[in-house]
């Protein structure tokens, strides 16, 4: 416990505390990089990216070897990995735009495709006696163990530069994102702004294949946008807090992986991440189960409120066990099922809003009744004084015999 109080204080040494910070500002990067995709409902392209660069890291690993190099050189593996990812990302695009496949159908194929051809040349790479092959594996499930200052500092920088470019093609995604038609109309060009999305997401995966790995780089990148969208509708705010949530991750699954080496980092980082994701779901004010379970049976208890008091204002015997307790716990009736002074005070309202609701109906025009349509709403909350009076005034009105 005392290690991981000093990773998580970034008191455990200098290259883990440069380890952590990198990490973090990676976190903070595809949390925010992550948002538009997952707005723009692309998140799987993401995770064809994040395959597609395997067989780039492992060819730039024999070509620095060919060259004399050990081939471990993490700006060569990650050139590598760049290429390779924008040639998948150029094959998805062409396939949908020449052929009959729809975007996951071609996103499927390049995803399987090129994450074969990197497995065989992974293993073509370990039966080499040139090279460093030893860690190349690290690439795919993330590791910090081996990660020197140079690497993380590579690393940090590139997820800030990600996040200025982010800054500056915040407007422009924003409005592709929600409406592509109306982004059109407004001067924008919806294809330039989808490939710039998508080159950011690319930047992203590459620099983050060393501390998540290319298998799960693509968790890192949805699961903190997903887990925001839970307590915001405002995509600004979204951004914010999937970033926030991002930097979380990797700054907590990096500072876990410090302590425990032998684990991989990129699941350590996911881990993290899920677990943000599972307290916005449980928890978030708007949006999570237990807020929606308390809303569900907030309403049940109304419903069997109102059904009580009709029910005792008509002098009808109140049978639910449900309903008995909500009335007993407000002390609407007394245990013997008599209600009380404020039992038939409330009850003769509620006799009174259950008419003027059905009055409501005949007596105000639709435009007034279209956002008042819950009869478990209080009538002085629903409508004006005057909508109100002139409910009543219908209510006094002579039936016709």
């Amino acid at each position: 416990m005392l290690a991981l109080v000093q990773a998580l204080t970034l008191s455990a040494g200098y290259n883990a505390a440069v380890v952590t910070v990198g990490a973090a500002i990676l976190g903070v990067a595809a949390g925010a990089c992550g948002t538009f995709m997952f707005l723009r409902k692309r998140a799987l392209v993401s995770d064809a990216l994040a395959h597609a660069t395997l067989p780039g890291i492992v060819i730039a690993f024999m070509v620095m070897v060919g060259f004399g190099g050990d081939g471990r050189d993490l700006f060569g593996l990650l050139a590598g990995a760049a290429i390779s990812a924008t040639i998948g990302l150029l094959a998805v695009d062409a396939m949908v735009a020449h052929t009959r496949l729809s975007q996951d159908a071609a996103i499927g194929a390049v995803l399987s495709v090129f994450f074969g051809f990197g497995i065989v040349c992974l293993t073509v790479v370990q039966t080499m006696t040139a090279g460093r092959q030893a860690g190349l594996e690290a690439f795919l499930l993330g590791s910090t163990a081996g990660m020197l200052y140079g690497d993380a500092v590579t690393i940090a920088a590139g997820a800030a530069l990600c996040l200025g470019a982010l800054l500056l093609l915040r407007r422009a995604m924003t409005v592709v994102a929600f409406d592509p038609q109306f982004a059109a109309a407004s001067g924008f060009s919806v294809r330039l702004v989808d490939i710039a999305m998508m080159a950011l997401v690319l930047a992203v995966t590459v620099i983050g294949l060393r501390v998540v790995g290319l298998v799960l780089i693509v968790a890192l990148l949805i699961i903190p946008p997903v887990s925001a969208r839970f307590w915001t509708d405002r995509a600004g705010v979204m951004v914010v807090l999937s970033a926030a949530f991002g930097g979380l991750a990797g700054y907590g699954g990096s500072a876990i992986s410090a302590v425990a080496p032998a684990l991989p980092t990129g699941s350590i980082v996911v881990l993290a991440a899920f677990a943000i994701f599972s307290i916005s779901f449980l928890f978030s004010p708007r949006r999570g189960l237990l807020a929606a379970a308390l809303r569900r049976r907030g309403h049940e208890v109304r419903v069997h409120r109102r059904q009580g008091l009709l029910a005792l204002s008509k002098g009808e015997p109140v049978l639910d066990a449900m309903t008995l307790a909500v009335l007993r716990r407000e002390r609407l009736i007394r245990r013997d099922g008599v209600p009380t002074e404020l039992g038939r005070t409330e009850a003769a309202k509620a006799r009174l809003d259950e008419a003027r609701w059905i009055a409501a109906r005949i007596a105000l025009d639709p435009d007034a009744l279209a956002s008042q349509s819950d009869v478990l709403t209080p009538i002085e909350d629903a409508f004006t004084a005057d909508q109100i009076a002139t409910i009543d005034r219908h209510l006094q009105k002579p039936r016709a015999v």
